[in-house]
């Protein structure tokens, strides 16, 4: 009897693990497409008379786009610079403004921060090491010496993570894409990029 209430258990947990990934997916798109659709969805049925799913975030995305379009123009480039320049001489805006525009930059940008992924050795005679993104060389702006280095170490199961000035000799480059490195650490090391990579 207890065998078998110990198989049962085992046979849960294994259905768990099937489940848990795929619910967390679809509930995570679900959860995100709810948000950016509820944005416009109540002046899109009240203009359209009825309402259509999903048309929030078609309307959002054409939106998005045409801003990128329109703000890569001759025409409108003078306009957006004026703008961003306003915003940046604020007192208080500045320091939201600024800090989220560089974080996207980072990302998405032509100027990408986290695109070095790197090895960063914890102190000397410690055999340990963790993983992380080089996101400045050049610290001079702050007064640190040209020998040390800004790098970011994400948190595993999370969108957070610490920034570090550690010494340049102290770090080592990664033979793998920013990408399969920033999925490692976020899957706590679980996921196997040799497998991702011949999916």
């Amino acid at each position: 009897m207890k065998y078998l209430f110990r198989r049962v258990v085992n046979y849960f947990f294994q259905g768990l693990l099937f489940i848990s990934p795929i619910t967390l997916t679809i509930w995570g798109i679900y959860t995100v497409f709810q948000f950016i659709d509820g944005l416009l969805i109540s002046y899109l049925d009240t203009l359209l008379g009825h309402h259509i799913p999903g048309s929030g975030l078609v309307v959002l995305l054409i939106s998005i786009t045409l801003i990128g379009i329109l703000g890569s123009t001759i025409l409108f480039r003078p306009m957006l610079s004026y703008f961003d320049s306003l915003l940046v001489k604020a007192p208080l805006i500045k320091i939201i403004y600024t800090s989220v525009k560089d974080l996207v930059s980072a990302f998405v940008g032509q100027k990408k921060r986290f695109n070095e992924p790197v090895l960063v050795k914890i102190g000397a005679g410690i055999e340990m090491e963790k993983l992380g993104f080089v996101t400045n060389r050049d610290l001079k702006f702050l007064g640190i010496s040209e020998k040390m280095v800004a790098v970011y170490l994400p948190h595993s199961y999370a969108w957070s993570g610490n920034l570090f000035i550690v010494p340049a000799a102290n770090i080592r480059p990664v033979d793998s894409t920013a990408t399969d490195v920033m999925k490692f650490i976020i899957s706590a090391g679980v996921i196997n990029l040799d497998q991702t990579n011949e999916k």
